[in-house]
């Protein structure tokens, strides 16, 4: 199966997926609610759709469908069971709700962010009355693209009628393939970013090539014979106080490559009685130590896990939608998402990220 898409949707189209057509139509009708390209057919045999109106689910006849709602519920299963596998770093700012949800995130394109300088210290003075000094904050504008990340698949009219005929469940390998895809390139975009798409003035970076990163040399790499457990311990110290330098002061997570997952499993002294693991989750503020598969090897990162300095965007959670093809003899469904990372720094670019290489 291909690499999925990242793409914008615009009224001139996305990958794939025309806005002038029926399936966009749809769309701009309801308000860009995707429920409008869900059409199931109800228990009465008659087609329906569920979108939202002021926050509350709101079910209303169409046209024609094709799914039954317990068909949709088997895609919908398999697809968030498929993202869940490989979705490690996304699944810490999910766990830890540092998330931005954004209503109707399929009808924005851009999200404009701003940061602030910091004011004076307040005055000491044993009259309240004396004038203070007004100075003012200043503010700096920035954007985050919000493109979908999406992958495709079909079904023909033929293969559904033998699920239905034969009483078996629906085969969701493709969905789930769809969904592993786009798990993939969400985890890649949070560590790698995707500096090389732009678009409303802003770019999407991740850990690894964040502008405001705090950079750090290591004694060793890890896997070195050079490497030892005290060594690696006082690089871990190393990484914390560069943060802490930048008034970044936990709790972290640090994340490691596939390359030292075994490193850190080794006593952390010759016959000692704990690994070097055990003693790094000593360290006051240090919650977690994850590998991370998209890492690429001998980087190490340390993250602040505050929304100052992370946090996802969702504007869409992943989700199947649908439309006909070739008169309705095959059905075309789309897995997709709009999930970005946004990366902080301060007015005067303190970041509590640290990335160190050797």
């Amino acid at each position: 199966m291909g690499d999925v898409q990242v793409d914008i949707l615009t009224p001139n189209g996305m990958g794939g997926f025309a806005g002038g057509g029926s399936a966009g139509a749809r769309l701009l009708a309801n308000n860009m609610d995707t429920g409008a390209l869900r059409p199931f057919i109800g228990t009465d045999g008659r087609p329906y759709m569920t979108v939202n109106v002021q926050g509350k689910p709101e079910v209303r006849p169409v046209s024609n469908a094709t799914l039954r709602k317990d068909e949709w519920k088997q895609f919908d299963e398999a697809i968030v069971k498929a993202a869940q596998q490989r979705l490690r770093g996304v699944a810490d700012l999910y766990s830890r709700n540092l998330v931005y949800r954004i209503n109707n995130g399929l009808g924005t394109t851009v999200l404009e962010t701003e940061t602030m300088s910091d004011t004076e210290d307040a005055q000491v003075s044993m009259d309240a009355a004396t004038r203070g000094r007004r100075d003012r904050p200043e503010f700096n504008i920035g954007y985050l693209p919000l493109p979908i990340i999406h992958k495709d698949f079909q079904l023909d009219i033929r293969t559904l009628n033998a699920s239905r005929t034969k009483g078996q469940a629906l085969d969701t390998i493709m969905a789930e393939q769809c969904a592993r895809k786009i798990a993939e390139k969400a985890e890649s975009i949070l560590f790698t970013g995707l500096s090389n798409y732009t678009y409303g003035g802003g770019v999407i970076q991740g850990y690894l090539d964040f502008t405001h990163r705090n950079p750090y040399t290591l004694i060793a790499h890890w896997n070195d014979s050079a490497a030892s457990g005290e060594t690696i311990l006082e690089d871990v110290l190393g990484m914390i106080q560069a943060s802490i330098d930048d008034r970044y002061y936990g709790p972290w997570v640090m994340y490691i490559p596939t390359n030292y997952q075994t490193v850190l499993g080794g006593d952390f002294k010759a016959n000692s009685d704990k690994s070097i693991r055990q003693r790094l989750l000593e360290i006051e503020g240090l919650e977690d130590i994850r590998v991370a598969d998209f890492l690429t090897s001998d980087n190490v990162l340390l993250v602040q896990m505050t929304t100052d300095v992370v946090r996802m965007v969702e504007g869409l959670p992943i989700q199947t939608i649908q439309w006909d093809l070739e008169g309705g003899m095959l059905m075309n469904f789309k897995v997709m998402t709009i999930m970005v990372p946004q990366l902080r720094a301060d007015y005067n670019d303190r970041c509590g990220i640290v990335h160190a290489t050797k």
